[in-house]
C-alpha cells in the first residue's frame, strides 16, 4: 500500500539510459531558475539527473502554497497533450543548481507511444500524484491543525528522497506553507511536539526523536 507523497524522486531511473539515447537537450538550472515562465504553459518535459525543484501556486492575496518537491531519478512535469487552466498559476522553480534531460512534448509522446513499460510508468506516477491530492482533500477537511502537522511530518520522514534519517531539511515557513496554515498554528504544534520528545528543532530542520510516538498522533490515512 502506497503512501502519500510530497517528494517524489526515482520513479523513472530504470529509464536513463534509454532517455540518453532518446533525442533531447542537456540543460542545466541554477538554484532560482524557474524551469518554465510563470504564467505560461509549460512546453517542455524534464527528467532531473541531479538537483531538485519546487513546485507551488502564488496566491493573489500574497501566501505561497507548496504543492510538492522534485528530485534526482523523476519526470516532471508528467507527460500528457493537454494544457489546463490552473497550471498558468503554478510555478516551479529550482531549489538548487539542477541537470536535466529536456524533451518537447513531441519528443516525449513519441517516445510513449513506442515504449509501453515507460507509459505505464507514466500512468503509475500520476497515480501517485493523484494520490497527494486525495489525501489532502480529507487531511485538511477532517484534522485539526495538530494532526496536519504530524501527519505531514510523518510522511516527510519516511518518505524524502535523501538519505537524511529522521530529519526534515525544511523551514517552518515551508511546513506551513505546504498545509495552508498559519506560523503560529505551525508554532504552537510543534511546541507541543517539543514538549512531548517527539521531536526537536534547529535552524532550517526538524529532528524527528521518537517516530513511533508520531505516528500515534497521526490519522489513519496517513498510515
Amino acid at each position: 500500500m502506497l503512501t502519500p507523497r510530497y517528494f517524489f524522486a526515482d520513479d523513472f531511473r530504470q529509464f536513463y539510459e534509454y532517455f540518453l539515447s532518446q533525442p533531447h537537450t542537456a540543460r542545466t538550472f541554477h538554484k532560482g531558475n524557474y524551469l518554465w515562465k510563470p504564467g505560461q504553459p509549460y512546453e517542455k518535459i524534464h527528467y532531473i539527473i541531479s538537483g531538485s525543484a519546487i513546485h507551488f501556486a502564488d496566491h493573489e492575496n500574497g501566501r505561497r502554497k507548496i504543492i510538492s518537491f522534485h528530485g534526482a531519478g523523476t519526470v516532471f512535469p508528467g507527460y500528457r497533450q493537454y494544457d489546463y487552466k490552473i497550471e498558468l498559476s503554478l510555478i516551479t522553480a529550482a531549489l538548487s543548481d539542477m541537470k536535466v534531460l529536456e524533451f518537447t512534448k513531441d519528443q516525449f509522446q513519441k517516445m510513449f507511444e513506442t515504449n509501453t513499460a515507460l507509459s505505464e510508468q507514466v500512468v503509475n506516477w500520476y497515480s501517485m500524484y493523484i494520490n497527494r491530492f486525495l489525501f489532502e482533500i480529507v487531511h485538511q477537511e477532517y484534522n485539526p491543525s495538530f494532526v496536519k502537522i504530524c501527519n505531514l511530518l510523518y510522511l516527510l520522514t519516511i518518505n524524502q528522497p535523501t538519505c537524511s534519517g529522521l530529519v526534515i531539511d525544511m523551514t517552518q515557513e515551508d511546513l506551513a506553507e505546504i498545509l495552508g496554515l498559519s506560523r503560529i498554528q505551525l508554532t504552537r504544534g510543534l511546541s507541543d511536539l517539543r514538549k512531548q520528545n517527539i521531536i526537536s528543532t534547529t535552524r532550517g530542520k526538524v529532528h524527528v526523536i521518537d517516530l513511533p510516538a508520531l505516528a500515534s498522533l497521526c490519522s489513519s490515512e496517513t498510515l
